[in-house]
């Protein structure tokens, strides 16, 4: 009895013993995990939220066993699904992008595009080097030209965060792409990386208002006077709010921010809903010609097209009054939501989505012949390649993206824009959050995910036969129609001077 209780004893010691050793080592094992955490820049997550954010890497993993046999599939999630959000995240950190074993893609679903590879695409060393395209050629004072295709969109500092804007600014420089400010003006931060700026005017015209809030040409001169600033854009809609103004809640209003725009500090930022001094067509061309005189740089305008019969108008007087009336551009947004603030009757029912609008405006600037005088960028959704891929078939010169960047910044789609609680720091202005972006590590991932995916469309041309992206066009594409059959984009989208399905796009 002795020996047992003996036994007994010195098993409950050594169990003691080996219990009091293993939280020793998992408080120094969380200990040490903490310190790197809170000392890396690479992981956001896992910078705002030391130890506790390893288990999003963990259930990351483990979630792929369990959508197998439990739970949804990799492309039912929304608004992207997470097979599109981590082709965004392999790119960014130049992981290999390749799959295997057949795609996850349903076939045959309604309104998806297919490319149609050629019988004898060419070989790399047939493969020329990519052609620039030009903004205001001939009517502009500076006219602008780039390599690029895919380019940072809107985003104005003050939906997004600093250390997001030194990101991009970096990032943007590093891949030979533009960053367009959004309508929240132009700060240092846009100005760090050296890149090529797009200066957005939006409605309330921050950064280039009077005391008044009107259009002041001493403001725009002294934006247009800095060589990084490109092109300027007049913002008329947004694809996240079409037919109302920017919405900035108080709490992102700092006093920067607030400087920047030249609004009051912690107060709530209303755009109008439309340019007040723009009631009419003609209107809309005068501020268009008058930003270019001033400015001297090429000048267009943004929107998210719903009602289309004011296009035929536009483009008449164009032709009426000189094409030194036309845009040097148009950017054309789709109307399935955005990074923006917006009310939910608005971001879901509002406008028409860019597989409508773009080719409806590509159509009706051949109809006008305008095509050549009129550059057209679209964004909205395009976060992957085969996007950007469809929008060039359909028509586009050049496509933006700011959803897909935020990915690359390390957005995990938490769906708190529209807050001060974000937690990769991405679109919150609290410090703690902030604090988690390292923009030196990100500029990294905006630059590899651009030049990984402009890269990715180009291997999608070669296949259709084109020597670059800029020459596809509707005969590259199909559209599956609502029967599950694909149909010719050249017979689904007829230009009226492309029955063949080109677009005619004029590339220098």
């Amino acid at each position: 009895m002795e020996t047992l209780k003996h036994f007994t004893a010195g098993f409950l010691d050594a169990f003691t013993f080996l219990f009091a050793l293993a939280v020793l080592c998992l408080i120094v094992a969380v200990c040490w995990m903490y310190i790197v955490d809170v000392r890396q820049t690479t992981h956001s997550i896992r910078r705002n939220y030391p130890v506790l954010g390893r288990f999003r890497y963990f259930f990351e993993f483990i979630g792929g066993f369990f959508r197998q046999y439990f739970f949804s599939q990799d492309r039912e999630e929304l608004p992207f699904n997470r097979a599109q959000r981590s082709w965004v995240y392999r790119a960014a950190k130049n992981l290999d992008s390749t799959v295997a074993f057949g795609s996850t893609l349903p076939l045959n679903q309604p309104g998806d595009v297919i490319f149609l590879n050629a019988l004898i695409p060419p070989l790399d060393e047939e493969i020329p080097a990519r052609t620039a395209i030009s903004f205001g050629q001939g009517y502009a004072r500076t006219p602008y030209s780039t390599l690029s295709f895919f380019n940072i969109s809107a985003m104005s500092f003050g939906a997004i965060s600093e250390p997001a804007v030194r990101a991009l600014s970096r990032g943007a420089a590093r891949a030979g792409i533009w960053l367009n400010t959004g309508e929240g003006g132009i700060s240092p931060f846009h100005y760090e990386g050296g890149c090529d700026i797009v200066f957005q005017i939006g409605t309330a015209k921050y950064g280039v208002r009077d005391a008044e809030g009107r259009l002041s040409d001493d403001r725009l001169r002294e934006i247009a006077s800095h060589e990084q600033v490109r092109m300027f854009e007049i913002k008329l809609s947004q694809g996240a709010k079409p037919g109302k103004g920017g919405i900035l809640p108080g709490a992102k209003v700092t006093q920067l921010i607030a400087t920047t725009r030249g609004i009051p500090e912690a107060q709530d930022s209303i755009s109008p809903n439309r340019h007040p001094e723009v009631r009419t067509i003609d209107d809309l061309l005068g501020m268009i010609r008058h930003v270019r005189e001033v400015t001297g740089k090429p000048t267009g305008i943004k929107f998210a097209l719903g009602e289309s019969g004011w296009l035929d108008e536009f483009c008449q007087r164009i032709n009426e009054l000189g094409l030194d009336h036309a845009p040097d551009f148009v950017t054309i947004d789709s109307a399935d939501g955005g990074t923006g603030a917006a009310p939910q009757s608005l971001i879901d029912l509002m406008g028409l989505p860019l597989r409508s609008s773009l080719p409806l405006v590509v159509d009706k600037l051949l109809e006008y012949g305008l095509r050549e005088r009129i550059r057209v960028i679209c964004s909205g959704k395009m976060i992957n390649p085969s996007g950007v891929a469809a929008a060039l078939c359909m028509g586009a010169d050049c496509v933006n993206s700011a959803r897909g960047f935020m990915f690359a910044l390390g957005c995990i789609q938490a769906l708190q824009c529209n807050k001060n609680t974000c937690p990769t720091g991405v679109t919150t202005h609290d410090p703690d959050l902030q604090r988690g972006l390292d923009p030196t590590d990100k500029a990294v991932r905006v630059a590899s995910y651009a030049t990984n995916l402009m890269h990715e469309v180009e291997i999608i041309a070669h296949s259709c036969g084109v020597s670059e992206p800029r020459l596809l066009d509707r005969r590259h594409a199909r559209v599956i129609n609502p029967q599950g059959l694909p149909v010719p984009l050249s017979e689904v989208y007829i230009s009226p001077q492309a029955s063949n399905g080109s677009n005619t796009r004029a590339i220098h």
